[in-house]
């Protein structure tokens, strides 16, 4: 007897056809995740730096605008990658 999950997941399956990804398509995927996860660890310990500094120098204020500006960073980077792995499984 079939759960209502799985039952859901075949009419799921129907109305959406899986598209199969190419071995070329899957390691451009691999290495945009890489490269993002480069830029993203880049810009935190930058970032980082400057809030540890900021700190040291008893700037609160700069503190937390940095670390506002590392959380904006992170997630303008998160939804280019997104949108980068999204066009390339548009164009499988």
């Amino acid at each position: 007897m079939k759960t209502a999950y799985e039952l859901a997941m075949e009419r799921l399956k129907k109305d959406v056809p899986t598209k199969r990804l190419s071995e070329a398509q899957k390691r451009e995927l691999a290495e945009l995740d890489s490269k993002y996860a480069a830029k993203i660890a880049e810009r935190e310990i930058a970032l980082r730096d400057e809030i540890t500094k900021a700190g040291a120098a008893g700037d609160f204020e700069r503190v937390e605008a940095t670390r506002q500006r590392l959380a904006a960073e992170r997630k303008k980077l998160q939804t280019e990658l997104e949108e980068k792995k999204e066009q390339l499984r548009q164009a499988a």
